[in-house]
């Protein structure tokens, strides 16, 4: 069956994951946020990977310890605490492997937007069949500026 393969690929993408950079896949998510926006803070990196912020501070807590950044607490609000790679973070991630969300996303942006719909329409039907329409799913693909006006409502309970 499709789904089955789909969570075999994602099962083995991730541990393909583990075993090159020692990484999980929300961790090189991260750490690309903490790239794309340097100095940011704990709530923003947040919001990039839409994990929350107690998540994302377990996240920091581990990459912390393994020496890829540094946290430094604001000096003009001591609340905020900002988050930096260090030389070793960005060399990590420069040798880590593409999660699997980046892969998928460009091959899906490739795709004309009907199909884009139709796969989305799809999977919302799949995921209200396994009652998981609930189920939080971050960190989420983002598949773009897609015409929302094409994708089918989901099925109501």
């Amino acid at each position: 069956m499709s789904l089955r393969r789909v969570i075999r690929a994602t099962d083995m993408h991730s541990k393909h994951l583990a075993k090159i950079s020692g990484l999980t896949a929300p961790q090189i998510l991260l750490l690309q946020a903490i790239r794309k926006l340097e100095g940011a803070t704990v709530g923003q990196l947040a919001r990039e990977v839409s994990l929350s912020q107690a998540t994302v501070c377990s996240i920091l807590d581990r990459l912390e310890r393994k020496g890829y950044l540094e946290r430094e607490r604001s000096k003009v609000d001591k609340r905020k605490v900002h988050v930096q790679l260090t030389d070793s973070g960005i060399e990590i991630l420069r040798d880590a492997p593409l999660p699997l969300q980046e892969h998928f996303s460009s091959q899906f942006n490739d795709l004309q937007e009907w199909e884009q719909s139709m796969i989305i329409a799809s999977l919302q039907r799949v995921a209200c069949m396994m009652d998981a329409e609930d189920i939080d799913a971050s960190p989420v693909l983002d598949v773009g500026a897609l015409d929302r006006s094409l994708e089918v409502p989901p099925i109501p309970s």
